[in-house]
């Protein structure tokens, strides 16, 4: 080992390349499980070898739960008559730049 490279830089290299690893093999594996399901390989034709459009099936990987519909529950705080005065004077300061 060169006198110029550390331990803690050896090391912190060798971790890094293994935790890239593992989640390359993670990352195949959920494809594998999640879109390998019922896929057949058939044998490409001559004619079949002209690229066409790709069409999205809909299929997802299971692991990866979908994004929600709606967002967040709107929050609403009611105010008295005098903390909507303090918050309108408050405003305006801000806008007054003071």
């Amino acid at each position: 080992m060169p006198e110029h490279d550390s331990i803690l830089r050896v090391t912190g290299l060798g971790a890094l390349a293994l935790a890239a690893i593992a989640c390359a093999a993670g990352v195949a594996g959920l494809l594998r499980r999640g879109l390998g399901r019922g896929r057949r390989v058939r044998a490409v034709e001559p004619e079949a070898a002209v690229p066409r459009p790709v069409r999205h099936t809909g299929r997802r990987i299971a692991a990866i739960p979908g994004q929600r519909r709606t967002g967040p529950r709107a929050e609403a705080v009611r105010l008295t008559p005098e903390e909507r005065d303090a918050f309108a004077g408050l405003v305006r300061r801000f806008g007054e730049g003071g």
